[in-house]
């Protein structure tokens, strides 16, 4: 095919789900000049599953791309139908903002914010080769071939040293080369793609887009490690054809919204719905599971454990009479209706007759059949902790083809492999988020230290140091950081520095003296033993007197934002907690400051297991708090590396 130049930018982001958004506005607000790369400019932002933003851990780090200057969670506060926070009635370190979204809405809007972003240019077309220079006749290692040395490096012809394989461009298929020094893939679930409905295969991304066919084969001669995974999603229903008075109504919440640089959340919000299975529902699955694509051999892909397919559910959990459900809307203009729990790859005329063995949902029609797909993604482990490819300087992988699932985790990657690729076009030291710093942090380090074999999911359990990783404080977290590096304008940082002001004023009254009968009447009414002296007003949130009734009781300031009040009330009520939790993450912070050579060879360290020298040379961790949480490597084989270090120092 005769090539032609496409231009010469600084980086190419390929492709525009959630993560290559968040990828190319952090590329090109830093100032680097971007092309986005995507198959269909009608898939920009696209929610091919369900149409909602967060969810249990999930809101943690829409708040956390926010607080860096991310843009999902502005779009998402745009397009929001109803607000609901998860797991109210437990403890602040787990509850979770969820929204349901308009779909096209946030699709049209993701689209508007990329094409009025300055340095950014869009362009519909499908990437088939990343041009690396400096690979000459070096050794590639695919899936076929595990035991392949790594690309490491290959001697120059001149014989003055070293050089790595680089990024220097994009080839598309139809022979355009965007010359460039960083690409970030993040490719969702294109990748040779196929939709599995019954007995019927189609060779399809999701919703009927055209997939990615070209470009795995590069990614197999760069020396990624290719695997196949699975995950699916329920139908669609014409939402005139249901009967709603049948169903439960899920209302929508007064709560804050996902975006640091909003306060408040519309009053009136979309109801949603929900109803449950029934035995005749499991018994449409189990007499016919010789047609499931699941139990018939059909899929052998590794699918999302965390939100399994309702034959799964109705065959591993055959004690349960009954499954639950929800109905939500897919946009404010349109009747389809998405149908959450019921994810399926059974054929048409199965899908049919089980939905309409629920209640509410005996007439209802179907507008869009549900489906799984199977996709090609790599293996996490061949990425350093910034999601740059170990074995090409330059080259970055974000979302869906690092093995994860969800669209919050994929813009969250998306946002910190396009803030590094930016970082090192701008020759400045890289941003790597602790585990004790961010959700984010926990995200990527599961990824690149400990890896995934199958749809990895972020939940709240995930993140040890969860009591401080709250969302309420995401912005003092991390807006420091999005500032440094380029992507917090000066506007959104006047915003959080007024924040912070707020909750350090809030703080210092908190501390204030309560009037002592007052304070006597509000411990009685809430069953507390009688104050025996003058208490403040941090005391009687510290006996469970929530902030709410004390600011209303004292007449203390109301009209501070709910994450603000919220914020302050947790770091009081929780302060012992708190205070531990530091010491534990001083102790991590200690271990991570203690650097492990990236070109250390394992296997002539003495002491070390024969599993330890073989995971820690196929990871390389970066120090020694990373190869810690490396899977097969012991406290004794820990403690082997610390002497090593001792000695080599």
């Amino acid at each position: 095919m005769r090539t032609f130049s496409e231009g010469s930018v600084d980086a190419v982001v390929i492709g525009a789900g959630h993560a290559g958004c968040e990828a190319a506005l952090a590329l090109a607000r830093t100032g680097c000049s971007t092309v986005m790369l995507t198959l269909n400019l009608d898939s920009i932002g696209f929610m091919p599953c369900n149409p909602s933003v967060g969810g249990t851990a999930k809101g943690h780090l829409v708040r956390e791309i926010d607080a860096l200057g991310g843009e999902m969670g502005l779009v998402a506060d745009k397009c929001a139908l109803q607000y609901r926070m998860l797991n109210e009635g437990k403890g602040a370190a787990v509850q979770s903002l969820r929204a349901q979204v308009d779909k096209n809405k946030y699709h049209t809007e993701m689209k508007r914010v990329l094409e009025h972003t300055k340095n950014l240019r869009i362009v519909q077309g499908e990437a088939a080769e990343i041009l690396v220079e400096n690979l000459n006749d070096a050794p590639s290692r695919g899936s076929q071939d595990p035991a392949c040395p790594p690309l490491d490096g290959v001697s120059r012809s001149d014989g003055r040293g070293v050089l790595p394989p680089r990024v220097v461009g994009v080839r598309t298929t139809y022979g355009g080369i965007f010359s460039c020094r960083a690409v970030v893939v993040a490719t969702g679930v294109y990748l040779n793609a196929q939709t599995i409905t019954g007995e019927t295969v189609a060779e399809s991304g999701p919703n009927g887009f055209s997939r990615a066919t070209a470009l795995t084969q590069s990614l197999l001669s760069l020396g990624f490690r290719v695997r196949r995974f699975k995950t699916g999603t329920p139908a669609r229903l014409d939402g005139r054809t249901v009967d709603f008075s049948a169903l439960d109504v899920q209302a929508g919440e007064n709560t804050y919204p996902f975006s640091f640089l909003n306060e408040t959340v519309p009053e009136e919000q979309t109801p949603c719905h929900l109803g449950w299975t029934n035995e005749r529902t499991h018994e449409v699955i189990l007499q016919n599971l010789d047609r499931a694509p699941l139990y018939n051999g059909q899929i052998s892909s590794t699918g999302p454990r965390y939100c399994p397919s309702i034959e799964t559910k109705v065959v591993r959990f055959a004690d349960k009479p009954r499954h639950q459900l929800f109905l939500e809307p897919e946009g404010a203009d349109t009747t389809e209706v998405y149908v959450q729990g019921l994810s399926t790859s059974l054929p048409h005329d199965l899908q049919k007759e089980m939905y309409r063995t629920v209640k509410g949902l005996e007439h209802c029609d179907i507008v869009r059949y549900a489906y799984a797909i199977e996709y090609d993604c790599i293996d996490s482990l061949d990425l350093y902790p910034t999601l740059e490819y170990k074995r090409v300087e330059g080259l970055f992988t974000a979302g869906q083809i690092n093995g994860t699932s969800g669209y919050e985790e994929a813009a969250a990657q998306g946002l910190m492999a396009g803030i590094n690729a930016s970082l090192k076009l701008r020759d400045l030291p890289p941003l790597v988020l602790r585990r004790d710093e961010a959700y984010i942090g926990v995200l990527l380090d599961d990824l690149v230290t400990k890896g995934t074999d199958e749809p990895y999911r972020m939940m709240t359990s995930r993140a040890e140091f969860r009591l401080s990783l709250r969302q309420d404080n995401a912005d003092l977290r991390l807006t420091e950081y999005g500032h440094a590096c380029g992507l917090v304008d000066e506007r959104r940082y006047m915003v959080y520095r007024n924040r912070k002001r707020q909750r350090d004023g809030l703080m210092d009254l908190l501390k204030g003296r309560a009037e002592q009968g007052i304070a006597d009447m509000v411990v009685r009414k809430h069953g507390e033993p009688p104050l025996t002296a003058g208490v403040s007003y941090a005391d009687l949130i510290r006996r469970g007197i929530p902030l709410s009734e004390i600011a209303e009781v004292f007449s203390l300031p109301r009209d501070l934002p709910k994450d603000v009040m919220l914020s302050c009330e947790t770091e009081i009520r929780y302060e012992g907690y708190l205070k531990r939790a530091e010491a534990e993450a001083e102790k991590a912070r200690r271990m991570e400051g203690k650097p492990l050579p990236p070109d250390l060879d394992y296997e002539t360290i003495e002491g070390l297991r024969l599993e330890a020298r073989e995971k820690l040379n196929k990871i390389k961790p970066l120090s020694l708090g990373q190869a810690e949480r490396i899977s097969g490597v012991s406290p004794a084989d820990i403690a082997v590396l610390m002497v090593y270090l001792s000695l080599r120092n």
